[in-house]
């Protein structure tokens, strides 16, 4: 075999350095969850934060009772140490009078000197002897009712505190969530390098634009939205006629929604202004106020629930 020449020995170094100095292959990246996958776990985590801050209530509800009990059990124990004292006070009375008499059968010393004394004594002592059962009772029954209720306290509080935790880390997790659903949405055509939007027109069977029509999908995407929701509308003014605006019913039209709904409407408001650089949304209106990104203002009274916006969320677009 022929000997390797000083150049080919050179060459074979610095190809062996090389790959000695190449980075070794990264480790494929973790696939992200997909937004079905991202909203099937919002919607598990929401479900047991629920559960979360029912069993909360549930431990605060019973610690209330825990330490009602207790104060209970020391106000029949204070009733039954007032009706010893007035059983000794009564005691006490009958032996000072029998005393001053010159009667010498002092209660639990001397020996009646009569049937009816003897009978008097003995009632007094089935009374006295009665009271003082009761306020043994009482005295017993406050001391388990206490620590009872120093038990059950330190359990509800242990309980409540790592409730409290768990529906904490969960609210973080759903906030990431959330954040990571955010960033999802996606971006609006049309937008102008100086920040404006340009005009678009109305198409398909819906007569809505295309960024109309796109704040509705995601929308109705992030949102489980219980009644109709209207956006092309003729005869009329505003945006409704041009396809670039749609109202979000949060009752069945000219009542108030509940409170659940109401609420609704509120993290929608919420939304669609925070999206509003993304997906061109001009302003909202709901529950007779106004907002085109720099906060809300109020609006003149238009006489009807309907027309004050009171029942749906108004969202404009550019």
């Amino acid at each position: 075999m022929a000997a390797s020449s000083p150049a080919s020995f050179a060459l074979g170094l610095i190809t062996a350095a090389a790959l000695v100095a190449l980075p070794a292959t990264p480790a494929a990246a973790a696939p992200k969850p997909t937004e079905a996958q991202l909203r099937a776990e919002l919607k598990r985590l929401n479900s047991k934060v629920d559960k979360l801050i029912e069993t909360y209530n549930l431990q605060r509800v019973a610690l209330a009772e825990a330490k009602d009990a207790a104060v209970k059990a020391k106000e029949r124990l204070a009733t039954a140490e007032q009706k010893l004292a007035l059983a000794e006070d009564r005691v006490g009375e009958i032996a000072r009078l029998r005393y001053q008499n010159g009667d010498p059968s002092v209660f639990g010393m001397v020996l009646p000197t009569s049937a009816s004394k003897a009978a008097l004594i003995q009632q007094l002592a089935a009374e006295q002897q009665a009271v003082v059962l009761n306020v043994a009772k009482a005295r017993d029954d406050r001391k388990q009712a206490s620590e009872d209720a120093s038990a059950l306290v330190k359990e509800i509080g242990e309980d409540t505190v790592e409730v409290a935790e768990q529906r904490d880390e969960a609210k973080k997790v759903i906030a990431d969530i959330r954040k990571k659903l955010a960033d999802l949405v996606p971006y609006a055509t049309g937008r102008n390098s100086d920040g404006s939007w340009a005009p678009e027109l109305p198409s398909g069977s819906d007569n809505v634009t295309p960024r109309t029509r796109l704040m509705r999908a995601q929308l109705e995407k992030n949102f489980a939205l219980p009644f109709t929701v209207g956006c092309f509308r003729s005869g009329s003014s505003g945006e409704h006629p041009l396809g670039r605006a749609c109202d979000f019913m949060m009752s069945a039209g000219g009542s108030l929604p509940t409170g659940a709904h109401n609420a609704l409407g509120d993290r929608i408001a919420a939304w669609a202004l925070q999206n509003k650089d993304k997906l061109g949304v001009k302003y909202v209106i709901w529950k007779q106020r106004i907002n085109m990104g720099s906060g809300w203002r109020a609006m003149e009274d238009r006489g009807s629930i309907t027309e004050n916006h009171y029942d749906h969320v108004h969202i404009s677009m550019y």
